[in-house]
């Protein structure tokens, strides 16, 4: 068993397929079948995988791990985060591709320098990224990763740069007149 020095997380397993020990894997890499191609996946304990077959699915991919060979090894497995060492992954990237590893931890401001707290996690539940940033005593916010929600990113400098508005963190002019007008009249009174 390998603990890795700086580990990237690339997939996580999900429920079985089938009777035979494949599983439902959720990838984080830009092309899912391209897990395959990283050689060997470990679990945080350190413990290895090797594919030994890998097809698309929908949202997903199913893979066959070696030496899982039936429904209840394949249970056994739901939730379990894969890695790889940082080193395995590519240097260059495009300008605008970024690994989510490299977002956690950056401070998030606006074009005015007004922090919003530090992005904590990433998140895909089929709508698209999203970033959860946190200010301590607060409740984390979700923000979605997008270019006009997050127009800039320094990773070098350590922050990201968000537009409060499409980020959804303040309502914008259309909301608000749309909710006084909800509300019955022009100065947001209920009336009776």
């Amino acid at each position: 068993m390998a603990k890795l020095n700086d580990p990237v997380q690339l997939a996580v397993i999900g429920a079985p397929h089938g009777t035979r020990g494949e599983v439902r894997v959720k990838t984080f890499t830009g092309d899912p079948l391209a897990l395959a191609d990283y050689g060997l996946l470990y679990d945080v304990t350190g413990r290895s995988f090797e594919i030994l077959a890998i097809r698309p699915a929908n949202t997903v991919v199913v893979v066959r791990f070696r030496g899982v060979n039936d429904r209840n090894m394949a249970e056994a497995l739901n939730g379990t985060m894969l890695f790889i060492e940082r080193a395995q992954l590519p240097e260059e990237l495009d300008e605008d591709e970024f690994y989510h590893a490299d977002l956690i931890g950056l401070d998030a401001v606006d074009a005015e320098g007004n922090r919003h707290g530090k992005v904590s996690a990433m998140f895909n539940f089929g709508g698209g990224d999203l970033i959860e940033l946190t200010i301590p005593g607060r409740r984390p916010m979700l923000v979605p990763f997008t270019q006009a929600a997050v127009p800039h990113i320094d990773i070098k400098a350590g922050k990201i740069t968000i537009d409060p508005a499409s980020a959804g963190l303040i309502a914008d002019e259309n909301e608000d007149e749309e909710r006084r007008r909800q509300l019955g009249n022009d100065d947001g009174k209920k009336q009776s």
